[in-house]
């Protein structure tokens, strides 16, 4: 016991006090640790007696009121595949070739909102319409695969003047482009939102590019109206734009926004628009998407 004494005082450098109380206590830590799983071990291994909940369970089902028949169950829909047109099928010929309930009042929805389907591909806008469920419809869609292929629908609205009045597009403001079809508040604030981040429209193809606008409402745009030919956008300074200011532009964001500040701050300026592709992030489309909107100040 000495040794052990000794031993401990000298490893953990105790008084002659606390090492006897370390030894009182140390036994009574491992009997403690111990002690709880040991007793349930214990417990578990006893004979239980469970007649008395047995006699209630029977008392129960003695009472228990059988039901002589179960309800039948509604069957599922019978899904029967034809050829339709997302704009004009009815709600229940919808759910006939598969559509969930509300994802064919959904479509209800969009087209008495005046929404159209120009394409087969548009018919995945809708919320929650599922890819599997395309797949299997998509043969049976009665449109066309690619924009191309499409010989334009007027949409049901009011008929238009025989020569509609064109506007400039990087100059509208949001009372012309409420006046488009397909076109609202929220939609016209976001174009002009997303012209301003861009400095300005060079080509109609962009408009694909803003949130919210599908092929429909694209084309009512680009038959409304117009880029000023040779128009020259906002231009974005390589060397002097900041890497917050380079990070707003909607092509460039904070990737390469942060590996251009980064370039210039161990290379130093940029000498031409060229040497923007020695960043790994810029491949030769992207240069060419980008470089209208940048310009150099060596």
């Amino acid at each position: 016991m000495n040794r052990l004494k000794a031993w401990v005082r000298a490893f953990f450098g105790l008084s002659r006090k606390e090492t006897n109380a370390f030894l009182i206590l140390l036994p009574l830590m491992v009997m403690s640790v111990f002690l709880v799983p040991t007793y349930h071990y214990w417990q578990a291994q006893q004979p239980r007696d469970f007649s008395a909940e047995v006699k209630k369970l029977d008392s129960v089902l003695a009472t228990w009121k059988w039901q002589d028949s179960i309800p039948p169950v509604a069957p599922p829909h019978q899904v029967e595949l034809f050829t339709f047109d997302p704009n004009t099928t009815p709600v229940p010929q919808l759910v006939t070739l598969g559509f969930p309930d509300y994802l064919a009042n959904r479509i209800h929805n969009y087209r008495a909102k005046k929404g159209r389907f120009i394409v087969k591909s548009d018919l995945l806008k809708i919320y929650g319409m599922d890819t599997s469920l395309y797949q299997q419809l998509k043969p049976y869609i009665n449109l066309p695969e690619v924009l191309d292929q499409v010989d334009y629908l007027k949409p049901i609205t009011e008929p238009k003047s025989a020569n509609p009045e064109k506007f400039d597009l990087n100059a509208a403001d949001t009372t012309q482009l409420i006046r488009i079809y397909g076109i609202g508040s929220k939609l016209s604030t976001r174009i002009i939102k997303y012209r301003n981040q861009l400095g300005g429209f060079i080509s109609m193809n962009q408009l694909y590019e803003v949130y919210g606008l599908d092929s429909a409402t694209v084309k009512e745009l680009e038959e409304s109206c117009f880029i000023v030919p040779d128009y020259q956008p906002r231009l974005l300074d390589l060397n002097l734009a900041n890497e917050k200011e380079l990070a707003q532009h909607p092509y460039i964001r904070y990737n390469l926004a942060k590996a251009i500040a980064t370039y210039r701050f161990q290379h130093g300026k940029f000498q031409s628009l060229e040497e923007l592709k020695k960043i790994a992030l810029v491949d030769e489309a992207f240069y060419n998407r980008i470089k209208p909107y940048l310009t150099i100040n060596p």
